[in-house]
């Protein structure tokens, strides 16, 4: 989809001059969605989902949103019906979806992500940064089409390349309100199992698969060889030849693992998989772990269907726009930027906001596993940092289950998840539903 006509155009603007109010949209409760034109060509698509806590009136609760990963992965898909969402793929009802216990915006970004779409290639966005200040757009036309959401608290969660993404996100946010561009409550960012530096996660993949025995001698040093080649490519700051290594690399680990999943090293995996694999480019390999999120094929074509069709459908999306269809392009416009870490918009977020900021991780994820995390969180250097390593670390036990770990000091929060993988807010509810309420006061 390459351009679309004026035809559509005109049919989006009825569409959003509707979204003011809450309305029944697909599942439970109170919804509204809708696009805000970030740019000119750059139609950004969000879904509202009110909460359904017994409180007189939806504002008694914060705004979460949630940011995908990819780039180039559905948010109002991937975490709403596979993560967080009230409904999974099959239509039941999700006892631990955060909508009950606040106001739930998932927003498929960057544009060309699920329902979000681009006139033509021209109008896409190619670096983080971009990314942010679009971001930025769209709640500024969020914010004129909900003016009560104002002065709602409002805490930004992103997974994985989401994880990359919400920083600059919030920064550029915060540095907006204190400029007086947007009135905005918000008070915190939270990245989980985050993609903030890339290459800090591809060098634990060897260590921490050898540890596991889910690779040997052979398979470590493959492994290893493979990623310290893309650290020289990203000192070198050869972004382009470095997001390639890291497709390289990753075919390492499927050769030495024998298909080990990305995304919980204990999850079971067909044994075909890796005869799979081999059939792919590596082109193909990547996306398909990125974007696809690695899900199996037959969950795959669910979530596809879903969204194409009875989503879709009861959401009113002009026929012209197809879920999905340009997260491709999305993603190979970004191999320029893939690799770059975002770890100094972290220190920023600590030492020149207000923010409270945190890190989540799963203990069975591998493509951002939990080593590579705490060694760039280690490489912070905030003025509190001192106060974060002199705390102790304390465990998070749930009536009676150690659910994971926690360490805080200053503004900063690192949370270890116990029995989750990347998908940690779907692998250990509860685990989550305490750090939710750490940041937010409920959950």
């Amino acid at each position: 989809m390459r351009c679309i006509i004026g035809s559509l155009i005109v049919l989006l603007a009825l569409f959003n001059a509707s979204l003011v109010t809450a309305r029944i949209g697909y599942g439970p409760g109170e919804q509204d969605w809708g696009y805000v034109d970030v740019r000119p060509g750059a139609h950004m698509f969000y879904w509202l989902y009110y909460t359904t806590a017994n409180v007189s009136n939806y504002t008694q609760r914060p705004l979460v949103i949630w940011l995908q990963g990819g780039p180039g992965a559905s948010s109002t898909g991937y975490g709403n019906f596979e993560e967080l969402g009230p409904i999974d793929l099959y239509g039941e009802y999700r006892s631990w979806t955060w909508v009950k216990d606040m106001n739930v915006l998932f927003i498929d970004n960057p544009v060309g992500s699920g329902y979000s779409y681009v006139d033509t290639n021209a109008h896409a966005t190619a670096t983080n940064r971009e990314i942010a200040l679009d971001l930025v757009q769209l709640m500024k036309g969020f914010y004129k089409l909900y003016p009560h959401f104002k002065k709602v608290p409002l805490h930004i969660f992103g997974e994985s390349y989401g994880g990359k993404m919400a920083p600059e996100f919030a920064w550029e946010l915060y540095n907006a309100i204190q400029r007086g561009d947007i009135e905005s409550n918000l008070t915190s960012v939270v990245l989980g199992d985050p993609g903030t530096s890339p290459i800090d996660s591809i060098l634990s993949w060897a260590p921490l698969l050898l540890e596991l025995g889910i690779v040997d001698e052979d398979g470590y040093e493959a492994i290893a060889q493979a990623a310290n080649f893309t650290a020289e490519l990203v000192d070198e700051e050869r972004w382009i030849q470095a997001t390639e290594q890291w497709g390289n690399t990753q075919w390492e680990v499927l050769k030495a693992s024998k298909g080990v999943d990305f995304y919980n090293v204990l999850k079971k995996t067909r044994d075909d998989r890796f005869l799979r694999e081999v059939q792919l480019t590596p082109n193909e390999r990547m996306y398909r772990t990125l974007v696809k999120f690695d899900i199996d094929e037959d969950r795959e074509k669910i979530l596809e269907n879903l969204m194409r069709g009875p989503v879709a459908e009861a959401l009113g999306i002009p026929k012209q726009v197809i879920w999905g269809s340009q997260s491709g392009i999305t993603f190979d416009i970004h191999r320029t930027d893939f690799m770059k870490p975002v770890v100094h918009i972290v220190n920023k977020l600590l030492d020149n906001t207000t923010l409270n900021v945190g890190v989540f991780s799963g203990g069975l994820d591998l493509i951002c596993a939990t080593p590579g995390t705490v060694n760039w969180i280690s490489k912070l250097d905030w003025s509190k940092k001192s106060e974060y390593l002199a705390s102790l670390r304390t465990g998070i036990t749930i009536n009676q289950t150690l659910e994971g770990y926690q360490k805080s000091g200053g503004n900063f929060s690192m949370f270890w998840i116990n029995r989750a993988g990347h998908m940690a807010v779907a692998d250990n509810p509860a685990a989550m539903s305490f750090v939710l309420r750490w940041f937010t006061s409920f959950g």
